[in-house]
């Protein structure tokens, strides 16, 4: 899920398309692709969908979603919008916990509009109160439209797997 490599000047796209999961519920796709040295590109894939009960949108991290973190919007007086992640919770199977928040990272992502220059900047950051910085890029982009055809979203940007849990965890077990 994060990007093993440090650099500048290193381009990247961000890939956004909504639509309704195998699960009935509306969905986000958030694919950052970087364009990274090497043999490969990094990817890192996100998806958002509202948890009803608890009103707050939940971000699955991963192709597989077994990472999951709420998060919180506010929008600034610039018109900016900063994205806030809170509690993280790990599932797999049965097994679904809360990382103790030793292990977490707190990201801050911000972007905005430049008027001057015609784009979007962009700005996210992973902590770790007690590790420091975890992941990070910043970079301005452009924004392209793109209609969805007949065949969908594209099959490479969604999900390899969906969770349906939102918060309920702890470990399952049998009970006889």
């Amino acid at each position: 899920m994060l990007i093993p490599v440090q650099g500048r000047d290193i381009p990247f796209t961000v890939e956004n398309y909504p639509y309704i999961d195998r699960l009935g519920r509306e969905t986000i796709t958030f694919v950052r692709t970087f364009e990274v040295p090497g043999p490969r590109r990094a990817r890192f894939d996100a998806t958002m969908v509202h948890d009803p009960t608890r009103n707050v949108i939940v971000d699955y991290l991963g192709s597989h979603q077994h990472l999951a973190t709420d998060l919180s919007f506010q929008a600034g007086h610039d018109g900016s919008l900063s994205i806030r992640s809170h509690e993280q919770r790990f599932y797999e199977g049965p097994v679904g916990f809360r990382f103790p928040r030793l292990f977490t990272g707190s990201a801050l992502l911000r972007e905005s509009y430049d008027d001057q220059a015609g784009r979007f900047r962009i700005e996210v950051n992973v902590l770790n109160k007690r590790f420091g910085p975890l992941f990070g890029y910043r970079g301005t982009f452009q924004c392209s439209w793109v209609p969805i055809g007949p065949q969908g979203v594209p099959a490479s940007l969604k999900p390899l797997r969906e969770e349906p849990r939102l918060a309920d965890v702890g470990l399952r077990r049998k009970h006889r």
